[in-house]
């Protein structure tokens, strides 16, 4: 195999600008198919897009013989049944995050794509980006001295109700589709990261419950973790707060200095150490799948490694099961 041929199974909001264009971007990659239960929004998306084939069969698509690996874009209660679908066909596979909607399916696709020797890969695309390949070298760097803990905030405004109306944002808040709430939608990024900086998990707990109950997901989660290496990381996530109140912070801590930016902004880093505050300084991406698509176009074509593994995002939803279960 000299090229990534992709069949994408889902076009919604994602793959307008995040994702899809990037296939068609990166080296040895190009779109060919693209799926949608609506056979006219398959078409119309294909038409905009420039790709050649559409259907509103996932089969299909994954058993084109043109096709020799499969994008999964659907809301996270059917990554299962593509990912699998796609292991038995023989094609590797990308799945957007979450994962799938809990611990136990996202572990066991991992290991049935183990045992066919498919490679599977999952939509982490912060690891990708520059930014937080920034983050990465100045912890190895211990530009902040030994880290000592992570603290994180991320609050939004509760959802207005003409936006429940709107099927795409709808579906976020249905745990029987997203496995959750906005937490399950939104967390995934962040926590991935937690495990790509700090490595393996000692444990991890957490409490989430529905405080406003204007829908049926909790709108708010608080998770600890603490890393085999010794760091601790505290999260809280809230989905109803005052608009003045909205945040996205990370900060980490360390023997001498901090690290602080955000992770839904490719903007900054901010370096506080001996009384001074560093500013390393980012363009934000067009497309913010394309450095780690880039990776597990790679990566299939045995040019690279895996740079988000299915182990890894299992690990997150393992995580994200401790925070929230009841």
């Amino acid at each position: 195999m000299e090229n990534i041929k992709w069949g994408m199974i889902g076009c919604g909001d994602v793959t307008e600008v995040k994702s899809g264009p990037a296939f068609n971007k990166v080296s040895n990659s190009s779109l060919v198919a693209v799926m949608r239960r609506n056979g006219a929004k398959a078409k119309d998306y294909a038409e905009r897009h420039g790709v050649s084939k559409w259907y509103n069969n996932a089969n299909e698509l994954i058993n084109d013989d043109e096709v020799n690996a499969i994008y999964i874009a659907t809301p996270p209660s059917s990554h299962e049944e593509y990912a699998l679908a796609a292991i038995n066909a023989g094609k590797p596979v990308y799945i957007e995050k979450p994962m799938t909607l809990n611990y136990a399916s996202a572990n066991m696709i991992t290991k049935v794509a183990e045992e066919n020797n498919i490679k599977l890969s999952v939509a982490h695309y912060r690891r990708g980006q520059p930014l937080f390949n920034k983050v990465k070298e100045l912890l190895k760097q211990k530009a902040i001295g030994e880290v000592r803990f992570v603290k994180l905030e991320f609050y939004k405004p509760q959802l207005k109700k003409e936006s429940l109306s709107i099927p795409k944002v709808a579906w976020r808040i249905n745990p029987e589709i997203a496995g959750g709430g906005l937490f399950h939608d939104l967390a995934p990024h962040q926590l991935d990261l937690m495990y790509w900086f700090f490595g393996a998990v000692e444990k991890a707990s957490g409490y989430s419950t529905n405080q406003a109950k204007f829908y049926n997901a909790d709108d708010i989660v608080s998770g600890n973790i603490l890393f085999k290496s010794g760091v601790l990381f505290n999260g809280i996530w809230c989905f109803n707060v005052a608009p003045d109140d909205e945040k996205d912070l990370c900060e980490i801590y360390g023997s001498e200095g901090k690290l602080s930016f955000l992770i839904f902004e490719h903007k900054k880093i901010e370096i506080y150490k001996n009384g001074e505050k560093e500013i390393i300084p980012f363009t934000p991406l067009e497309h913010v799948q394309q450095p780690l698509i880039q990776k597990v176009v790679d990566y299939f074509l045995d040019k690279g490694p895996n740079p988000s593994s299915g182990e890894a995002a299992a690990i997150v939803m393992k995580m994200m099961d401790a925070f929230t279960e009841k």
